[in-house]
């Protein structure tokens, strides 16, 4: 119960351990009032925290077997603030956008530039970024009204972020 390391939770994914999921949530500096967008839903559990701070959450699964226990999950604690759906990451949610912060919770190697475009001037993303699960860093980054500033927050390994839909 006290073990600070992923665990399965199917279909060949995991669930952050507790430290990055803290890490991730905290690192946004959410106030309360945000409209964020989680790339991953899995369990549900990143959501769910996200739920308890903030009004709005758009949650995105590319595997439909874990958004539909995700989705009962909400359901039975009656999370009504968690929308989610089954779709490519890549994408986003552009429809409901823009977002005030975004948090992915599998790694590309790049930053996916749909992200970037549906992040609100003043918005934050945390992301793992990096070429393979050894070789990730977990990046900060703030839009201004210049652009993009980016910093590594720590040495990750998360499970590779995968494009299409399952």
């Amino acid at each position: 119960a006290y073990g600070d390391f992923p665990l399965p939770i199917g279909r060949g994914q995991t669930i952050s351990q507790p430290y990055i999921v803290a890490l991730m949530t905290q690192s946004l500096g959410l106030k309360g009032h945000e409209k964020v967008l989680e790339i991953g839903t899995g369990s549900g559990y990143q959501a769910a925290i996200l739920a308890a701070i903030v009004p709005r959450v758009f949650s995105v699964e590319r595997i439909r077997a874990l958004l539909v226990q995700a989705k009962q999950r909400f359901r039975q604690l009656k999370l009504n603030n968690i929308m989610a759906k089954h779709s490519d990451g890549t994408w986003g949610w552009p429809q409901s956008g823009p977002y005030d912060a975004i948090i992915v919770t599998a790694a590309p190697e790049v930053v996916p530039q749909d992200l970037l475009d549906q992040l609100a001037e003043g918005g934050r993303m945390v992301i793992p970024v990096g070429q393979g699960r050894n070789i990730q860093e977990l990046q900060y980054i703030k839009r201004t009204a210049e652009g993009f500033e980016t910093r590594t927050l720590e040495a990750v390994s998360f499970v590779p972020f995968c494009t299409g839909k399952v």
